[in-house]
């Protein structure tokens, strides 16, 4: 079954969060770039947190 979000700022956030990963997989193959990667599972990780607040409270 396919997840369904529950508004549409919930979509908004499960797609950047999916391309944040993405980014980090592809920076995986780059020397050097763990800095950036730290940062993208930082910026990952508030995306997460806002999207919790949506699924809990949908405005």
């Amino acid at each position: 079954m396919p997840y369904e979000p529950g508004s549409p700022a919930c979509r908004v956030l499960i797609d950047c969060k999916s391309q944040v990963e993405s980014m980090m997989v592809a920076l995986a193959k780059i020397d050097n770039a763990e800095h950036i990667r730290e940062q993208l599972v930082s910026v990952h990780n508030q995306l997460e947190g806002l999207h919790a607040l949506h699924r809990r409270d949908p405005v």
